[in-house]
């Protein structure tokens, strides 16, 4: 639950689904006096309310985790006592969120390595699904189904990058397959790389 004044939040919120639209648009160029101007606010105000144009694309990616309640999904999946269904519905959970997130995900993604905010927002969401991953894995481990030759933090970083974004769009994306079949066959192979045969 939020600690703001009703209106701030409301006005966090447009500004928000404002800029989540013009980065579908047009990519991370969006400028924070374009933003500004799209929601009738100065580009103070903006900053105002999030401190930098780093702070506006952590909050952006946040709030697109906030409204898929994703967090939640991943936490009900890992809740789940038998450990293969814990993998594949944590897979499953993570693997369908990224359809949603896609078009702004994929333009953090062509723009990290020359755009530190965009790098800083995508690194803010990623190193917290890796610490989901890890937890994942080390469950397996805990319940004897991880294969021996993995430890707990390759496996994790294994299964984090192979269910990736970037792998996804290569995939449905780049080669036309259906978000269905990429998802069954990278939580079928991810599944018989980690586990105990």
């Amino acid at each position: 639950m939020s600690n703001l004044h009703p209106r701030t939040e409301r006005t966090r919120t447009e500004i928000l689904d404002a800029a989540w639209r013009l980065f579908v648009e047009r990519g991370t160029d969006v400028s924070m006096a374009e933003l500004a101007a799209c929601v009738g606010l100065t580009r103070q105000s903006i900053y105002v309310h999030f401190g930098s144009r780093a702070g506006l694309l952590i909050a952006l990616v946040r709030r697109a985790d906030d409204r898929a309640d994703i967090q939640a999904q991943l936490r009900t999946a890992l809740a789940k006592a038998d450990p293969i269904e814990r993998l594949d519905a944590f897979l499953s959970a993570w693997l369908d969120f990224i359809p949603m997130i896609y078009p702004v995900a994929g333009s953090l993604i062509r723009s990290k390595r020359g755009d530190a905010d965009a790098a800083a927002a995508w690194n803010d969401r990623m190193s917290e699904l890796l610490a989901g991953f890890k937890q994942l894995s080390s469950g397996l481990r805990r319940d004897g189904v991880l294969a021996v030759d993995w430890t707990v933090p390759k496996a994790a970083e294994y299964l984090w990058s192979g269910s990736s974004v970037q792998m996804w769009e290569l995939l449905v994306v780049e080669r036309g397959w259906t978000h269905r079949r990429a998802s069954a066959v990278l939580r079928r192979t991810l599944a018989d790389v980690v586990l105990r045969s």
